[in-house]
């Protein structure tokens, strides 16, 4: 056991020497990353498409990258955004990594682009533990995953910069405990900030872009206390 503890601290520590050169690549090339991370249904996708449409009527440089185990599905809904959008396949793989990323992100997009957003994986195990070299991270759960859900996922959750509910245009529905949720994520992450939204109704999206510029152009993101006690 201890042989395998070991190996996956190696593992790790050799992805955030990884995540630090690109965030370096990145910051000379005025190029942010945002790394949302969810579980499969979050609806993720959709809130994405919208913050992309946004940012295309608001005249800002961005563009998309989506993982998934198989297909393009996601890539192509993204695409109708009209923003350079790009379908990365892991062939089984549960995550992300820094330098798989950077190698998607070699000669793509243009230079000038200042947000990449990267549609993770979607669970909330693998890539919790993986800096992408991003300047914001960003966890989503929709109102029908239960409001214990940062207990159950506390790393995910435990390291975000920003929370986001979504689907919240069927809360009341599915009976939705706003308060309970807020109060588990406090536990994980105190201090850090839970957005609410619909992309189906257009309420609270356009967030996510503002607070990925507002990264992007130097504001001090929240700071998570499991994130200090790592480094």
């Amino acid at each position: 056991m201890c042989r395998v503890v070991e190996l996956q601290q190696a593992v790790l520590a050799g992805n955030d020497a990884a995540a630090g050169i690109l965030r370096g690549e990145l910051a000379a090339r005025g190029t942010s990353v945002v790394n949302i991370l969810s579980s499969p249904g979050s609806g993720k996708t959709a809130l994405l498409e919208a913050e992309l449409l946004l940012a295309r009527e608001r005249g800002v440089t961005a563009a998309a990258l989506t993982a998934d185990l198989a297909t393009e599905n996601d890539a192509m809904r993204l695409a109708r955004s009209g923003l350079p959008v790009k379908q990365v396949l892991t062939d089984g793989l549960c995550h992300l990594e820094a330098d798989m990323l950077a190698g998607h992100l070699r000669g793509w997009p243009a230079k000038d682009t200042r947000l990449v957003f990267v549609e993770n994986v979607g669970n909330l195990v693998c890539p919790a533990s993986y800096d992408l070299g991003e300047t914001l991270r960003v966890v989503l759960a929709s109102v029908t995953e239960g409001e214990d859900k940062p207990l159950k996922y506390p790393t995910a959750f435990g390291l975000a910069h920003l929370v986001i509910v979504t689907k919240t245009d069927i809360a009341e529905a599915v009976g939705f405990d706003e308060a309970a949720f807020r109060a588990n994520v406090e536990q994980v992450n105190p201090g850090v900030d839970v957005a609410l939204c619909s992309a189906r109704t257009g309420a609270g999206t356009g967030v996510l872009l503002d607070r990925a510029l507002a990264a992007a152009d130097g504001t001090a993101v929240h700071m998570p206390v499991m994130a200090q006690a790592r480094a």
